[in-house]
């Protein structure tokens, strides 16, 4: 999930609390469900934000949530916006792997260097989920001062031009560069250009964004020099192309939004697509964005009596709804039904349960009282769980700080930089495949290109975790019981699901024995008979590995992580892992 940097005095001028230390803000923003995560150098703090909620990718959106928290805003807010005095003209050239534009003018901002910090922090956080790594949808922020519009006739708003490019054709001065270079040398040639080159790089004609004087914008790779925004800008041209209109739209009102909580007012902006043109036919080929219509969905009564399992009446939720941001007015009848209205930055509501969680967090989940259902059976404790309690006991019994990690991550993490490809497990514990190296669970709309699919194997979580602790002392022994998934076109879901154990030592002196020996204690406890049988594994070193056979069966590897591991994720010392499935401890 991302991590957001919020400066605290920054958080404190725009809700208007100054009283409020910095535990006190941390515990408000807890019960938002912020969670802190540390603090940089410079005194910022990290709060690892849920991806539904990308309104709170900024300060401003964070500072937004608090003052609905504390009462000093209510319902719905919709900021006032200018009519329109620019256009986007969509020509039929436009590549049709990325036909759709959208925008705002955004007059009257006050950039100081915080400020600029945080809306660049917004755009490449909104690149990095909702816009797919700027696959689906990709932001320009322009200096609106230095783009020379071009009337299409006597009296006519000014308007820029999206349109298609030869990689080899005009040419422009790209942020961070000095000399004039063709789409193509971009690619070639600049960091960005190298970074984000595959999103473009297959086209006949690339995307391109011309004002009067020529090409200065190249989506989504990078912007022109020349309309760089810095904070002596005051007025600013917002565009978004990508590769689905509702997408582009949505990530444009976010940063509406942000801007006007810094007091910038909000100009509408013409978008006519062209006969030629591909165009969303749900909208029509003429737009006024950006769009900042409200939505509405309904709830019942009961619905959020029962998953709440509180008593309320009417006027207490309609309270919750309105602390939480939203409007709601209610029927009475049979069964009380609430009409809610969404304010266009909630792109997570979508369901009635979305707006039951709202009420919860706006009456406090902490408030809720814990209560036995009315059912005939209680719960227990499954035999599984047990068992994961008892290798957990274990495993911290032999020095290792037990570990709770993601289950969900990419296949850089989990294949790439662990030295495996994909698809080559096939039956790993018996030796005939890679252990780990299962053809991967994907996710098909993923909202962070960090969390891409489902782990095959725990030992890179391990791994990653070691490399976000190198400033640490070592010894660092971490291990982790967890979930893992792969692809099985003979499972009923498609989808093979186990338990696994994993653990790493990393110390100056750590080995493969000092690795068994922790792997035959813990078998020891649970009564197994351990043997390990050479083997070769592409993330441990060649004569230094061996495979996990519990009770006579293969079921997992055991070795030293090979150098190329260890320098991919900026280890110093020697780190010896092992990882085998639960059950084979039963």
């Amino acid at each position: 999930m991302p991590v957001v940097d919020v400066d605290p005095d920054e958080l404190r001028e725009l809700t208007g609390h100054d009283e409020k230390g910095d535990a006190e803000l941390k515990d408000d923003l807890f019960g938002l469900g912020l969670e802190f995560e540390g603090e940089t150098d410079d005194g910022m703090f990290q709060f690892e934000f849920a991806p539904d909620r990308l309104d709170r990718l900024s300060v401003e959106g964070v500072a937004r949530s608090l003052r609905y928290h504390y009462g000093d805003a209510r319902g719905v807010y919709v900021p006032n916006t200018n009519d329109p005095e620019w256009s986007i003209e969509v020509d039929e050239s436009v590549p049709d792997e990325r036909p759709f534009v959208t925008g705002a003018v955004v007059r009257g901002v006050d950039l100081d260097e915080a400020a600029l910090e945080s809306l660049i922090q917004l755009q490449e956080k909104l690149h990095a989920t909702m816009g797919r790594g700027r696959a689906k949808g990709a932001i320009g922020i322009h200096d609106l001062a230095m783009v020379k519009g071009a009337p299409l006739q006597e009296g006519a708003e000014p308007s820029i031009t999206y349109r298609g490019v030869d990689p080899e054709g005009d040419t422009f001065v790209p942020l961070d560069a000095n000399d004039e270079l063709t789409p193509a040398e971009v690619l070639a040639e600049h960091d960005t250009g190298t970074t984000y080159a595959d999103l473009v790089e297959d086209l006949d004609r690339f995307p391109a964004i011309y004002d009067e004087l020529g090409l200065f914008s190249f989506p989504p790779v990078i912007n022109g020099k020349r309309t760089e925004v810095t904070t002596g800008s005051r007025e600013l041209f917002v565009e978004l192309t990508g590769t689905d209109q509702w997408t582009i739209d949505r990530m444009c009102t976010i940063i509406c939004y942000a801007l006007s909580a810094r007091g910038a007012t909000i100009e509408e902006v013409e978008v006519n697509y062209a006969g030629g043109a591909t165009h969303p036919s749900e909208y029509g080929a003429e737009l006024v964005r950006p769009n900042l219509d409200t939505d509405e969905k309904s709830v019942s009564h009961d619905r959020i009596e029962t998953l709440l399992g509180v008593d309320f009446e009417p006027e207490e939720v309609v309270d919750c709804f309105e602390r939480a941001g939203l409007d709601a007015s209610y029927t009475l009848g049979e069964d009380v039904r609430y009409d809610v209205e969404i304010p266009p930055y909630r792109v997570d509501v979508l369901h009635p349960l979305d707006l039951v969680d709202d009420v919860g967090r706006a009456y406090g989940f902490d408030n809720l009282e814990p209560r036995y259902p009315d059912v005939g059976t209680v719960g227990g404790r499954h035999e599984r769980s047990r068992l994961e309690d008892a290798v957990r006991t274990s495993l911290v019994g032999l020095g290792f700080e037990d570990l709770l990690n993601f289950h969900m991550t990419s296949g850089t993490e989990n294949y790439d930089r662990m030295r495996i490809e994909p698809g080559t497990g096939g039956a790993a514990v018996d030796g005939d495949g890679v252990f780990g190296g299962g053809d991967p669970v994907e996710i098909t709309e993923p909202y962070s290109e960090e969390y891409t699919q489902l782990r095959t194997w725990a030992l890179p979580s391990l791994v990653m975790l070691l490399e976000r602790n190198t400033h640490n002392a070592y010894p660092q022994d971490v291990a982790e019981v967890g979930f893992v998934a792969e692809r099985d076109d003979a499972a009923d879901t498609n989808v093979a699901e186990s338990r696994r154990v994993a653990g790493a030592v990393a110390r100056r002196d750590a080995s493969y024995e000092a690795a068994k020996g922790r792997l035959q204690a813990l078998c020891d406890d649970f009564d197994a008979d351990l043997t390990t049988p050479r083997t070769e594994h592409p993330s441990f070193i060649g004569g230094r590995a061996a495979a996990v056979a519990i009770d006579g069966e293969r079921v997992g590897v055991i070795g030293e992580l090979h150098p190329e591991v260890l320098v991919e994720h900026d280890l110093e010392v020697p780190v010896a892992a092992f990882e085998f499935d639960l059950d084979a401890l039963r």
